[in-house]
This record gives structure tokens, C-alpha cells and sequence, in this order.
């Protein structure tokens, strides 16, 4: 018997959780069970998928739920799968997910370890424009973001406390997220990449071109830590390439206008000697 559970777009792991509690309490193997996202591509026998038994009792580890709620949040093939291996692995095996040893844990690991960077990168290079309507009582800001994982309802909560005094929206390009009269939502809508500027842009360019440190630029590590796929929806990327390009002439025009030192003074000590004023017998 093949068990096909389908996961929404949005309450994924509430959803995951649900439908592997059900199987994983009725014994039921991985080999049995195909997951997929609601719309996918679903086959001949996720098609004609059983209906999910009735849930029992079943006792796992706490550390399996914030590693499970990574792992649904990821586009990886086989991430669900693997989410309810290693829950029913766990079952058997407490201490399962200590073990670094062990491939499904290293896979999870690996995996969880993408979600955690593609959070880091949104909560970096999210870019708000202002979009306050004249009146308005809360101002109003609207950002673009393209996320390489389903991490919006992960990340929402960091948003919602860093900028808890505004209204806003972050579009991607599953989900639209609101945090408006400090009521937060998500909807599920396809969406295509939103033009956005303001007047503050051409500010935040020019602050970034006066912070840029030609003497240490170090262009490998640069682009590691902001890649150039994220580059399209940063304003002050558009500078970079200019800045690289006259990284090196700008330091040798640093070091033409250092500073020299004044010219070395007698070597007279100043420090008045103590007999000095006192006579000698």
C-alpha cells in the first residue's frame, strides 16, 4: 500500500507533521510513503495514494521538530522523505540525531544547514521601499526577495520583531507576506519581480560607495557573502562593478595623499634632569 501525502504551500511542517505522525504511529515504512508539494507532478501512484490511517500514540525525540521544520522548507528532492526517515528512525534510536556519523543524519545536516543560509541571506539583503500613502498613520514599506528555499514563514517572526513599528510587505515569488496593523499574514500567489525605488536609494548608494574600502577589498570573499544572484534586487551592487574596477587606483592615490610624519626634532631629551637648577659642590 503507497501513502501519498501532499503538503500546501504554506503550513508545510504543520502539515508534514500531521500526516507523519499518522503513518510513523501505524508503523508505516518510508519505502511506503511519497511526498510532494501540492501541485507537483504527481504520478501514476501518488495518484491512487490510501488514505492516511488513524493517528496513535508514538513517543520521539524534541531535537527531531526544529530539524523536520527545516527540512520541509527545503527544495532539496527527497527532503520530506528524509524528514520522515529519520523521524521513524528515531523512534527506535533516541540518540539517532547525535550521531554526525550517520549519512541520513550528515544529509539533514547539510541540508538544514542551506535553510539556515538562505534565512541569513534574506534577513541580509532584503531591501524596503517606502510606500507610505499621504495620511497614513503607520508607514507603509514594500520589498522584493527571491529565496532559493520555502523559508517565508521561518523567517517571518525576525521580520515582524525587527520592524514591528511599520507596516509592510515582502513579496516572492510563491508567497506575499503582510505585517499590517501589526497583524501578520502570508497568501500563496504567484508573483513576478517588482521594480521598486525610492528617493532614499541614490542616499544609500552614495553611503556605500564612502564606506567601500578599497585596500581591503578581497573579491573571492565578496561575492561569497553576497553572491551575484542576489545583486539584481540590491541597489548598491549596481556600484560595485565600477568600485572593483578602481579598487587599485584608488589605493595608490591613498598612499600618494598619506600623510608623512614631520621631520625627526633634535634628539634632546626634554625631561629636565634632576639636578638641573641645583649647584654642584
Amino acid at each position: 500500500m503507497i501513502y501519498a501525502p501532499r503538503l500546501p504551500r504554506l503550513g508545510t511542517f504543520d502539515a508534514w507533521r500531521e500526516a507523519a505522525r499518522a503513518l510513523a504511529s501505524n508503523g508505516v515504512p518510508d519505502d511506503s510513503v511519497t511526498w510532494a508539494m501540492e501541485g507537483e507532478d504527481e504520478g501514476l501512484f501518488a495518484a491512487q495514494g490510501a488514505p492516511l490511517p488513524a493517528p496513535q500514540e508514538i513517543s520521539v525525540p524534541k531535537s527531531i521538530i526544529p530539524l523536520a521544520k527545516l527540512l520541509c522548507a527545503s527544495r532539496a528532492p527527497g527532503a520530506h522523505a528524509l524528514a520522515y526517515r529519520l523521524l521513524l528512525r528515531c523512534t527506535q534510536t533516541r540518540g539517532l540525531l547525535g550521531n554526525r556519523a550517520d549519512p541520513d543524519v550528515q544529509r539533514a545536516e547539510e541540508l538544514a544547514k542551506n535553510i539556515r543560509r538562505d534565512m541569513h541571506k534574506m534577513k541580509a539583503f532584503v531591501r524596503f521601499r517606502e510606500v507610505t500613502p499621504q495620511g497614513a498613520n503607520r508607514r507603509q514599506f514594500l520589498s522584493w526577495f527571491e529565496p532559493d528555499h520555502r523559508i517565508e514563514e521561518l523567517i517571518a517572526g525576525f521580520f515582524q520583531r525587527r520592524f514591528g513599528d511599520m507596516d509592510w510587505v515582502i513579496v516572492t515569488p510563491e508567497v506575499t507576506m503582510r505585517f499590517e496593523g501589526e497583524r501578520m499574514s502570508f497568501e500563496a500567489i504567484a508573483s513576478e519581480r517588482l521594480d521598486l525605488s525610492d528617493e532614499t536609494e541614490e542616499l544609500w548608494k552614495t553611503y556605500y560607495a564612502n564606506i567601500f574600502n578599497p585596500a581591503r577589498l578581497k573579491i573571492k570573499a565578496m561575492q561569497s557573502e553576497m553572491p551575484k544572484k542576489y545583486w539584481k534586487n540590491l541597489p548598491e551592487a549596481a556600484l560595485i562593478p565600477d568600485l572593483i574596477a578602481g579598487a587599485e587606483a584608488r589605493v595608490a592615490q591613498m598612499r600618494a595623499e598619506a600623510p608623512s610624519l614631520p621631520p625627526c626634532a633634535r634628539n634632546v631629551s626634554s625631561t629636565p634632569s634632576p639636578n638641573a637648577g641645583r649647584k654642584t659642590h
